[in-house]
């Protein structure tokens, strides 16, 4: 049973910038579409989901109640944002199964069972590194026994993405995914690193060494770029695999995504 939170009279958190755009999130909505669909299903009653700190438009909390609605046509989308304008602006676009409050990291959605998704995308960047772990705590326990925090970065476009998803246990994987054709190497994506990591991308740190590795692999599979840059992401997986944890296999590859056990990538003395 997930920890029931104290009401506030004052939401916890700060507002963001507020930065948002049509599809900016949808490779992230396209992935927990594919990995989550089962738990969303399994369901007795009807799943909760929370878009935490939309921004200054809706349009991302619109797009991922379509796109879960695909998967389970009966759930529930709350958007939560700090900034009360936002909430006003936001309230004409509610609709059975999607509604908009004001709050923060203390979620102000109903229902004891816990949600089973909750999604914070480009909140945490904003805040200190040290500020993280705690925010992940709270989230967390906030979610449903086989409930997901995907918590990340990506550009102001949609085309670069880096998450970690989390479960009510803590981090579980990051996630790497990009519009192939953006690309000039893998490490590209260093700079939509999430709080947790964008700091530890330094030698002798586990995310650099990853994103060192895929480089090389990268540029190993070069004479596949002749295919395609999905080839050649496919090549450069490939070659990762014997020596990182992945936990995806091609089908998601040729997503232009890459999936690898949080630990792998965990920050040298983090608890």
């Amino acid at each position: 049973m997930p920890t029931r939170v104290p009401p506030s009279s004052r939401p916890v958190g700060t507002v963001t910038r507020g930065t948002t755009n049509p599809n900016r999130l949808r490779r992230m909505d396209r992935w927990i579409a594919a990995v989550h669909a089962s738990a969303l299903r399994r369901s007795l009653h009807p799943p909760t989901a929370v878009d935490l700190g939309y921004g200054a438009a809706p349009w991302t909390v619109v797009e991922l109640w379509q796109r879960l609605r695909a998967v389970r046509p009966d759930v529930r989308v709350h958007g939560v944002e700090i900034d009360p304008v936002r909430v006003a602006a936001a309230l004409p676009y509610a609709r059975e199964g999607l509604d908009f409050r004001r709050g923060g990291f203390e979620l102000p959605v109903p229902g004891d069972a816990g949600a089973s998704l909750i999604r914070a995308a480009n909140v945490l960047r904003q805040y200190d590194e040290a500020q993280v772990g705690p925010a992940w705590e709270r989230l967390c326990a906030r979610l449903a026994p086989d409930g997901l925090l995907v918590e990340g970065t990506c550009d102001e476009v949609g085309r670069r993405h880096v998450w970690v998803a989390l479960g009510p246990e803590g981090p579980r994987t990051v996630t790497f995914a990009a519009r192939l054709g953006t690309l000039a190497t893998p490490s590209d994506l260093a700079e939509r690193l999430p709080k947790a990591l964008i700091h530890r991308n330094v030698p002798g740190e586990p995310v650099h060494a990853f994103l060192r590795d895929f480089d090389r692999a990268w540029a190993a599979a070069a004479p596949y770029g002749a295919l395609g840059a999905r080839q050649r992401w496919i090549r450069a997986a490939a070659a990762l695999a014997p020596h990182w944890p992945l936990t995806d296999g091609p089908r998601r590859w040729r997503q232009g995504e890459l999936t690898v056990r949080w630990e792998a990538l965990a920050p040298l003395g983090l608890p």
